[in-house]
């Protein structure tokens, strides 16, 4: 087996409030600090897509890093990019948009249009120190 690890990164700002609505107020701001700022605050994020695989006989390519970006655009990006996740984004009506359930959900989206036979893992910075990844 020649499996091979190829990665495709792309950035996307947006803003969003770390609250939970059965916490109260005091609760709220002692677990989330600034981040739970009731006018919200922004990140600017870098998603790094990995997709480890052998490459293709014919091509060579594990998947074509376009056809990948491609994807990363029209259905994270388009989604993502420029918006308030608490207020314009389905997945966190009732989510908390930490980066933890954010990295999950970006999984979940990406899943079903990448071929079963590569195995997929997400990366996200919500800053240079601070990221997550998964699945782990």
């Amino acid at each position: 087996m020649n499996k091979v690890a190829v990665y495709r990164k792309e950035h996307f700002n947006a803003a969003h409030r770390l609250h939970n609505p059965e916490f109260d107020e005091a609760t709220n701001e002692k677990i989330f600090g600034k981040c739970n700022n009731p006018h919200f605050h922004g990140h600017n994020y870098e998603l790094i897509v990995k997709l480890t695989g052998e490459p293709d006989k014919q091509t060579g390519y594990v998947i074509d890093l376009k056809e990948l970006s491609g994807i990363i655009k029209e259905n994270v990006l388009r989604r993502f990019d420029h918006k308030n996740l608490n207020l314009d984004v389905a997945e966190f009506e009732h989510l908390n948009p930490t980066a933890e359930n954010i990295v999950i959900v970006i999984y979940n989206i990406l899943r079903p249009l990448i071929s079963n036979h590569l195995d997929m893992q997400i990366r996200l910075y919500e800053t240079e120190r601070n990221f997550v990844e998964y699945p782990v």
